[in-house]
C-alpha cells in the first residue's frame, strides 16, 4: 500500500466495464470513473496542488464525490470531506484550520461556501454531477499512476462533531483507511464483485466513505448512490438495483421499516445489513428482520478509528443488542477513570488500540495527547464486555444522567420506550433538577394516528423500570434533531421551558 487511490486503479484495471456507481438508472463503469479521476488529478497538479496539500469536498452523494476524492489522492493531496449544510462561520473554521487550497462544491452551496472562504482564500470550484465545471482549473496531463505516499501519510482529515468546543480534525492515514475498508469488505460484509452496496449514507461521513465507497472499490462491487437519504428513494433503489448489502444507521432502518411503500417492497435481494453510528433499538431490529427476512449485523466505530472497531462477525454467533467483538487488527478494553482494565460485566470506558486508530488530531498535539495518552484511544463511550468478548454499549460517557448520585443510562430507558406500540422515536436526556442536580427527560415522536397520550406513555414506562430511571419530564415533538447520517443528536434535544 502506497496510496489509497491504488485500489481504484487495481479494480479499474481488472474490470473496467463493471459498474462502479449506479444512480438514477445510470450505471457508470470503473474504467470511466478512473479516467475521470486521473484527468482531474493532472488538472489539480497543473493548478498548483502538491503532495500534502488539502482539498475540501462539499458535495452530496453524486459521482463527482468519488471522482474528486480519488483525483485528490492521485495527485498526492489530502481530502477534507465536509457536510454541505455547514454555514459560513463553520466553513471558515474548517478552511482556516485545515489550510484547504481548493474546495469542490455543489452549486446549491457555492454562495455560503464563498462567504466562508473569505478569510482562508480557499478557491471555490463548482461541480456538476460528474465533476468540476470547466474553466476553474488549469489543464494538465492525466496522472495515471497514483502519487507515491507512505502508509502513515495522512489521506483524509475528518472533523469530529465538536460536542466539546471546536471540532477537531482526525487525521486518517492511507493505511488506516485501506486496512479498515478491506476488513469491512472481506471479513464483515463479505462483499464480492457481484454485490450492489446501498450508498444512502453520506460520503462525507466516515461510515459512508470507508465502509461504503472504499470497501466497494476494494471488492469491485457497485455502489448505488442516493444524493440524500429519503426512505422512499431507498426503497426504490433496493428494488430497482437489487441491492444486496445495505449500510445504515438505526434511524434509516426505522424510516424504511415504517414507510408505507415498504409493505410492497421486494427485499429478497438483501443479503447483509450493517448498522452503526448509534445503538440499534432492539424493537427496530426485530421488526426489520421479521418484515424483510434480512439479518442486521451491528457494529461500532468512530471517526478516530477509521471507523470500524467492532462487529458481529459472520460465521460467529450473533448477539443481538451487542456491538460484537473487536475486528482483526484492533484491540479493545474496558477501563475505569484511572485507566485500569475492568472485568466482564463491569461498566467502564471503551479504549481502543490498533492499526485503525488515527494518526492524531490535525495541528492539535494537546488534544491528541489527551485522547491517546498511552497508545490507547479513549472513546468516551461506556460499555461492558462479556466472557466471550462481545461488547455492549451502555451510553456515551457525556450523555449519562447523574440523578441524585444514581447513574441513569439514556439508552436503557430508550430501549424500553421503543417497545411501546405508539412510539415512533424517542430521545432520553438530562433535564435540570434543583434538588437532584439532574433528572430524566424524554422527547417522544408518536406514530401517525396514535391515540395514546404522552402522560400515558410516561405512566406505562414508570410501571416497567426502576423508580429512579423513569422520565419525570416527557414531551412530544414532531421530529428529533438528527445529524448528517440520521443519528439522533441528544445534545440538541431540550425540554420545553414551560
Amino acid at each position: 500500500m502506497t496510496n489509497l487511490a491504488t485500489n481504484l486503479l487495481n479494480t479499474a484495471s481488472k474490470q473496467p466495464d463493471a459498474t462502479m456507481i449506479a444512480m438514477g438508472g445510470k450505471h457508470l463503469p470503473y474504467g470511466m470513473m478512473y479516467q475521470a479521476a486521473a484527468k482531474l488529478a493532472g488538472d489539480l497538479r497543473a493548478s498548483g496542488i502538491e503532495p500534502g496539500d488539502r482539498v475540501a469536498l462539499i458535495l452530496p452523494n453524486v459521482p463527482a464525490f468519488p471522482v474528486t476524492f480519488f483525483a485528490t489522492l492521485m495527485a498526492g493531496g489530502i481530502v477534507v470531506p465536509m457536510n454541505p449544510l455547514l454555514k459560513a462561520g463553520e466553513i471558515d473554521f474548517f478552511f482556516t484550520n485545515s489550510g484547504a487550497k481548493i474546495a469542490f462544491v455543489w452549486p446549491d452551496f457555492v454562495e455560503e461556501v464563498t462567504k466562508g472562504a473569505a478569510n482562508s482564500g480557499t478557491q471555490v470550484i463548482p461541480c456538476d454531477p460528474m465533476g468540476p465545471l470547466a474553466g476553474h482549473l488549469a489543464s494538465g496531463e492525466p496522472i495515471t499512476e497514483p502519487t507515491e505516499r507512505a502508509d502513515d501519510d495522512t489521506a483524509i482529515i475528518l472533523y469530529t462533531s465538536g460536542t466539546t468546543g471546536r471540532p477537531k480534525g482526525a487525521e486518517l492515514t492511507h493505511a488506516n483507511i485501506h486496512l479498515n475498508a478491506t476488513r469491512c469488505a472481506l471479513d464483515i460484509a463479505q462483499i464480492t464483485p457481484d454485490d450492489v452496496v446501498m450508498g444512502c449514507l453520506p460520503l462525507f461521513h466516515v461510515f459512508g466513505l470507508v465502509v461504503g465507497l472504499q470497501a466497494a472499490v476494494i471488492a469491485g462491487a457497485s455502489l448505488a448512490l442516493i444524493p440524500r437519504f429519503d426512505p422512499a428513494d431507498a426503497i426504490k433503489t433496493i428494488a430497482n438495483e437489487r441491492v444486496t448489502v445495505m449500510l445504515g444507521v438505526p434511524t434509516m432502518y426505522a424510516a424504511v421499516l415504517n414507510h408505507p411503500d415498504s409493505d410492497s417492497l421486494d427485499a429478497s435481494s438483501l443479503r447483509t445489513c450493517c448498522s452503526g453510528g448509534s445503538a440499534m433499538p432492539h424493537e427496530v431490529q426485530r421488526a426489520f428482520e421479521e418484515k424483510f427476512d434480512a439479518q442486521i449485523l451491528e457494529g461500532y466505530g468512530l471517526s478516530e478509528t477509521s471507523p470500524v472497531a467492532t462487529f458481529n462477525l459472520p460465521g460467529r454467533p450473533t448477539k443481538s443488542g451487542t456491538i460484537g467483538m473487536a475486528i482483526p487488527g484492533c484491540e479493545l478494553k474496558i477501563i475505569d477513570e484511572s485507566g485500569a482494565a475492568l472485568g466482564p460485566g463491569e461498566v467502564g470506558e471503551i479504549a481502543i488500540r490498533g492499526d485503525n486508530v488515527m494518526k492524531g488530531y490535525w495541528d492539535n498535539p494537546q488534544a491528541t495527547a489527551e485522547a491517546i495518552p498511552d497508545g490507547w484511544f479513549r472513546t468516551g463511550d461506556l460499555a461492558t464486555v462479556d466472557e466471550d468478548g462481545y461488547y455492549t454499549i451502555v451510553d456515551r460517557k457525556k450523555d449519562m444522567i447523574l440523578r441524585g448520585g444514581m447513574n441513569v443510562y439514556p439508552r436503557e430507558v430508550e430501549e424500553l420506550i421503543y417497545t411501546h406500540p405508539d412510539v415512533l422515536e424517542v430521545a432520553v436526556v438530562a433535564v435540570p433538577d434543583e434538588l437532584l442536580g439532574e433528572n430524566v427527560g424524554a422527547a417522544i415522536v408518536m406514530r401517525p394516528g396514535a391515540t395514546t397520550t404522552i402522560a400515558e406513555v410516561q405512566e406505562w414506562t414508570k410501571e416497567r423500570i426502576a423508580a429512579y430511571k423513569y422520565p419525570r419530564r416527557v414531551w412530544q415533538v414532531e421530529e428529533l434533531p438528527k445529524g448528517p447520517t440520521g443519528k439522533v443528536l441528544r445534545r440538541e434535544v431540550h425540554a420545553p421551558t414551560t
